[in-house]
């Protein structure tokens, strides 16, 4: 039985003892939780975008064997917020004794600690006080680096000995966190940069349940879930994690990153477009091109076509396949939404200087994205052969051009429009230009710019200024014309 927040809740064991609530471990109650859910059809991981078919069957399963976990991936693999969501199958609300001078929130039930155990033992229900902790108080998070022994399994209190406490009582101990999270969620991230002796401490609570702290006789059957995370490159290496410490842990869960790029506009359209641009996306039965507008920015709306989203997502997808970054560190999924975010940034900057409703990111607006990419990227120092990042987010970006600048080509036949460079036509475009520019050049060139707008069918002169800069861009990156740059304008020509 698990309280609601709608139910007035026992205050005192006796009460407790009359609603029939009963005592689980962790594991159980999670179990029990996720089950009824499953059962249910409920949605398991809000949030979670493209891993259905691939890293959230195995973590059901890996729940219900009522395992430790360990999710391995590279960065920005949505490894935090899995762990995160465990937390969401505990019970809303947990009883415990309700006593200052208890450490943790022992169970009314099997209280674990001595204080705990004399209280229930020797005091009258109706006197042992309960207390309610919240479902998410009872999930907690460290990062591996820095980390010592004491911060999460406890130490010796010395203000404790000094008031003549022994050195062997419970008393004498100041309980790190993992103790403090009895009968919850203890979260470790980056677990190869932990330190051994902390390893150990560790394994010793995976593998029997107890807190033993500096070898002195005072055991703890303590009661939480660990979870872990870490980058394969360092898990795997040799001498990293002990494997004393890898044989405990129950389940690995592999992440991956979007396989699809459909996958990726997804996460970016979630993450993003919900305080960016009001929250509408492709394919939500609304006009695309429609303005959409934010609580803080209903002014100024941002309207993104679909093209300009596939192309940050391709930056990032075209990153992790570079010969020039280093493919062991990944590239996070924060690199796409950081460029997102300072693309729709740009294109708000000209909407307000130049007066312009919606705001229309643009190619131009890309030009920003070495302060959101830089240091984001680590590259490979064998396969640069001493280009600096800005050279390597260059090909980056170009090669991402060119990749869905091509599909486009394929589908309305753009490569037509490289003949009017013929002529001696020149464009110059920028991301402080304001739309009407773009309208002035398009008047002046045959009807064949006509194919451009197909890209993203509106009459909007921000947006067809839009995709002239995509369809301009594409063709440079594909060698059909050439383009000079000064001062932040940009000129193509044949």
């Amino acid at each position: 039985m698990s309280m609601s927040a709608d139910e007035p809740r026992p205050r005192t064991l006796a009460d407790l003892r009359r609603s029939g609530w009963r005592s689980r471990t962790v594991k159980q109650e999670i179990y029990d939780n996720f089950l009824a859910k499953l059962q249910a059809g409920e949605e398991l991981y809000p949030g979670i975008i493209g891993y259905d078919e691939t890293v959230l069957p195995e973590l059901n399963i890996a729940l219900l064997a009522q395992h430790d976990l360990l999710f391995l991936g590279e960065k920005g693999q949505a490894k935090s917020r899995l762990m995160r969501l465990i937390g969401s199958f505990l019970d809303e609300w947990t009883p415990y004794i309700d006593d200052p001078k208890i450490p943790l929130h022992d169970d009314p039930y099997n209280p674990i600690t001595r204080r705990g155990r004399i209280l229930v033992d020797s005091s009258p229900p109706e006197d042992v006080p309960i207390g309610w902790w919240a479902r998410d108080a009872r999930y907690a998070e460290r990062l591996a680096p820095g980390t010592k022994f004491a911060d999460i399994i406890g130490e010796i209190d010395p203000a404790q000995l000094a008031a003549g406490v022994s050195m062997g009582a419970e008393e004498a101990l100041h309980f790190g966190l993992i103790p403090r999270m009895h009968r919850g969620i203890f979260a470790m991230n980056e677990l190869p940069e932990l330190d051994e002796l902390v390893q150990v401490g560790l394994f010793n609570i995976l593998e029997e349940r107890d807190v033993q702290i500096r070898g002195y006789p005072v055991k703890f059957d303590i009661d939480v879930v660990i979870l872990f995370s870490a980058n394969p490159a360092t898990y795997n290496r040799s001498g990293k994690v002990i494997p004393q410490l890898k044989d405990r842990i129950g389940s690995i869960i592999h992440t991956h990153y979007p396989l699809e790029r459909e996958g990726g506009v997804r996460i970016l359209e979630q993450e993003v477009d919900s305080k960016a641009e009001g929250g509408r996306r492709k394919g939500d039965g609304e006009d695309a091109d429609a303005p959409a507008e934010d609580a803080a920015s209903n002014a100024l709306p941002v309207v993104v076509p679909y093209f300009m989203k596939e192309l940050v997502e391709e930056i990032s997808r075209a990153a992790r396949n570079s010969k020039y970054i280093d493919h062991e560190s990944g590239v996070s999924a924060r690199l796409s939404l950081a460029n997102y975010r300072t693309m729709i940034a740009s294109a708000r900057q000209r909407a307000a200087v130049l007066g312009e409703s919606p705001a229309v990111p643009r190619i131009s607006d890309l030009g920003h994205i070495y302060a959101s990419s830089l240091g984001k990227l680590e590259l490979d120092l064998m396969g640069t052969h001493q280009m600096s990042e800005r050279q390597v987010l260059d090909a980056v970006v170009a090669e991402a051009i060119s990749t869905v600048f091509g599909e486009y080509v394929d589908k309305h036949g753009l490569a037509e429009i490289g003949q009017i460079f013929s002529e001696g036509v020149k464009i110059e475009v920028g991301d402080m230009l304001p739309s009407s520019h773009y309208e002035g050049l398009i008047q002046r060139v045959p009807p064949i710019w006509d194919k451009a707008f197909e890209v993203n069918a509106s009459q909007d002169p921000a947006v067809r200024a839009s995709c002239v800069e995509f369809v301009l861009a594409g063709l440079y990156a594909t060698d059909r014309i050439s383009r000079s740059q000064k001062h932040g304008r940009i000129v193509y020509e044949l």
